[in-house]
């Protein structure tokens, strides 16, 4: 039997599309999450868009014991660690739970995955780490400053991966920087489905365009931008899903560590980002400007020549593909996964 992917955290929005991609690249993959940050009716989801190669395993990621079981039992050879807390500003309110899991959840994973004898990890990280950057474009190699408890959570995992790494050369591990994930999966299965009222701008605009919010939230149109609002760099969560399976890739033929960007690298402000929406969509994204929020940049795109030459990644869909498929997801899902589907190991 070929080795399995454990995906930790594969039931939520990132995870879950990565899963699919893994499984259309042909891996055997096994699911974990415990649904604190994700919905059970992605599971019926999954299963439509992957078959019989994808398991699922209803587990926290804190519980080291059951981590080590779910590595021997179903064979795995990698692991792709998603499971974590990310909200920046629920993080300033909540920041025991975020380091508990966050970092707690992540040394369990890794205790695990040593008492099995599996060393390959592909990480979750975020631009966070950088803070407030020096320069844009972002290079790996830009100073690592986190500002919310968050971004902290996930630097500290960063060092700690790169300290095993450095104590045991059979430890392999990917870290990867997101940017701005957004976008859905083409078939309107799968998408990003906030908890509560949406944090991330995406899911906002087009929770304004479905009426579900009376208008969306501008921080801030003061900025030294070319139309006054911040400049992100926004990849679509497909890209990304990719990223990952390119990281993998690279650590089975590499066999070494590597930390890296995943981004477009160029950047669209709020405004342009907006407007796309409004035009793919066809509906109307009323909104109103507020101050900034405390920790904003005005500007920040990923520099992404180091993906391009060792994993010979790149982002190919473009803001328009972004919004068409965010809008459609809404569309076709306006009460998010409906009614949980039963699930087993």
């Amino acid at each position: 039997m070929t080795a399995a992917v454990l995906v930790t955290g594969g039931a939520g929005y990132i995870g879950s599309h990565t899963a699919v991609e893994l499984v259309r690249e042909g891996h055997r993959v096994v699911v974990l999450d415990n649904f604190s940050n994700s919905n059970p009716g992605v599971l019926g989801r999954l299963r439509t868009l992957c078959g019989n190669r994808l398991g699922f395993v209803k587990a926290d990621v804190r519980d080291s014991a059951e981590i080590v079981r779910v590595l021997r039992e179903h064979a795995v050879g990698s692991v792709v660690h998603f499971a974590g807390l990310k909200s920046v500003g629920e993080s300033f309110e909540r920041p025991l739970d975020y380091f508990s899991v966050n970092v707690g959840g992540t040394v369990s994973v890794l205790r695990a995955m040593e008492q099995a004898g599996v060393r390959r990890m592909v990480f979750s990280s975020s631009a966070t780490v950088y803070g407030d950057p020096d320069q844009v474009p972002v290079p790996e190699s830009s100073a690592l400053r986190a500002v919310n408890p968050y971004g902290q959570t996930k630097l500290v995992c960063e060092d700690l991966l790169r300290s095993l790494q450095a104590s045991d050369q059979s430890w392999h591990v990917a870290i990867l920087r997101y940017f701005n994930p957004v976008g859905a999966h083409e078939s309107g299965l799968i998408g990003e489905l906030p908890i509560g009222v949406p944090n991330n701008l995406m899911p906002h605009i087009a929770a304004v365009a479905a009426k579900e919010q009376p208008v969306l939230t501008v921080f801030g149109d003061d900025y030294a931008t070319p139309d006054g609002t911040g400049i992100r760099d926004f990849i679509h969560v497909v890209d990304l899903a990719k990223g990952h399976l390119a990281a993998l890739r690279y650590l089975q033929k590499e066999g070494k560590g590597i930390t890296v960007n995943l981004g477009t690298g160029h950047g669209i402000s709020v405004k342009e980002l907006v407007a796309a929406f409004a035009r793919v969509s066809g509906q109307a994204v009323p909104h109103q400007v507020a101050t900034r929020r405390p920790g904003d940049v005005a500007c920040c795109y990923a520099d992404v020549r180091l993906a391009e030459e060792a994993l010979g990644w790149k982002a190919t869909l473009n803001v328009d593909r972004m919004c068409a498929d965010t809008w459609r997801w809404r569309v076709m899902n306006p009460d998010g996964f409906g009614p949980p589907e039963g699930a087993a190991d």
